[in-house]
């Protein structure tokens, strides 16, 4: 199962297009609304949410965990104690996590980037506290998996299907949807 959390602002490029592309590969998603289930995008778009944070289950069957970026939801996600405690409970049981835009930036406060190879959107990187930061539109070190913006939601999404599945999951993905 993977948690992908909506907090009021967010990215809906960032958000919807993992989803899309990790449904398609047979993963059970579920879209997790911080503080209700009806949650608005950066840009004005209610979207309805399968459950909110209070009701989710920190267990074994968690796989993953997506933050997606977009202001104020970046800043939304970081100030939720439910994604904080997923964002612990990935990191204590080797789950991944994939953040993009400014999301990673969540990440960096927390000092868990410190070494790592990450990417972010343009202007975040000091927030990404002792991270490598990357020059690629993806990034990937170890359980995190990082994008730069909405232009590399296509990318982030078949990179974390690469992660859940199977890369050549991710290729078949990549033919179908560019019609190749």
């Amino acid at each position: 199962m993977i948690y992908v959390f909506l907090a009021e602002g967010f990215e809906e490029t960032e958000a919807l297009a993992p989803v899309d592309l990790l449904r398609r590969s047979g993963k059970t998603v579920i879209t997790v609304g911080v503080g209700d289930n009806v949650v608005t995008s950066s840009h004005g778009i209610p979207v309805v949410t399968d459950t909110i944070a209070q009701e989710i289950i920190l267990d074994d069957n968690l796989e993953m965990i997506v933050l997606p970026g977009g202001m104020p939801g970046t800043l939304n996600l970081e100030k939720s104690q439910y994604v904080q405690n997923a964002i612990d409970f990935c990191v204590q049981n080797n789950k991944f996590i994939g953040a993009i835009c400014a999301a990673p930036s969540i990440l960096g406060h927390k000092g868990l980037l410190n070494g790592k190879k990450a990417v972010c959107y343009t202007g975040f990187e000091t927030q990404l506290t002792g991270a490598i930061i990357g020059d690629g539109l993806t990034a990937e070190d170890g359980i995190f998996i990082t994008a730069r913006g909405a232009g590399a939601a296509i990318e982030f999404g078949l990179k974390l299907v690469e992660k859940a599945v199977s890369p050549e999951e991710s290729t078949r993905q990549r033919k179908a949807i560019l019609a190749d």
